[in-house]
């Protein structure tokens, strides 16, 4: 396996991702990259937009060329929120902000390749790694004696490890000549952000 870190790959140069996958020729791809500060893309959403839909968009073409599939982590931010149960992959999609309309852009642009590809749709990614609501909610309660975090917020936490495991589950069924598409992939209980919060402390 090759592992291209943010030092390897200019995620900001979509042309520079694909040469690095026709480059390595690898059996598949799995991109896990992305621009995934939700906040900020508000105020920078042509960058939100190369690194979420045109460098997904580029490497899934370079994939094409190569006849390998290619995997594509997106989120459930391609929906607008509401309602009382779990998304399936066959609703309509409607993203309120930059983030979710540049990762629902990167969908279509994987799509549009035309090569073999699996989108999974993830949410709440929890981590020991990076940033994430765990992390945050501890750095957080070390200065502060009491926290107010939404209670009206469902979603199933999801452990990043289980992602990754889940995608080289798939990525191994499409080197073996099992077809693609759209999933979603979130972890169980679902909980609110307030229950999560409690759970973390």
């Amino acid at each position: 396996a090759i592992y291209l870190g943010r030092g390897a790959t200019n995620l900001a140069d979509p042309a520079a991702c694909a040469a690095a996958v026709l480059a390595h020729r690898p059996d598949v791809v799995i991109n896990a990259a992305a621009y995934t500060a939700v906040d900020r893309a508000e105020s920078e959403p042509d960058l939100a937009h190369i690194i979420n839909a045109n460098e997904p968009g580029a490497m899934a073409r370079a994939c094409a060329d190569l006849g390998i599939p290619f995997l594509h982590i997106s989120t459930d931010y391609v929906f607008d929120g509401s309602g009382t149960v779990p998304w399936q992959v066959t609703d309509p999609i409607a993203p309120l902000g930059a983030y979710g309309r540049t990762k629902a852009a990167g969908e279509q642009a994987v799509r549009d390749a035309g090569g073999t590809h699996a989108i999974l749709r993830t949410s709440w990614v929890i981590s020991a790694h990076g940033n994430n609501f765990v992390k945050t909610m501890l750095r957080l309660s070390e200065n502060r004696d009491a926290l107010s975090v939404v209670d009206d917020q469902i979603g199933g936490p999801t452990p990043a490890g289980g992602i990754a495991g889940a995608l080289l589950t798939v990525a191994r069924a499409m080197v073996a000549g099992q077809g693609g598409g759209t999933y979603h992939y979130a972890g169980v209980p679902a909980a609110s952000w307030a229950c999560l919060a409690r759970e973390t402390f």
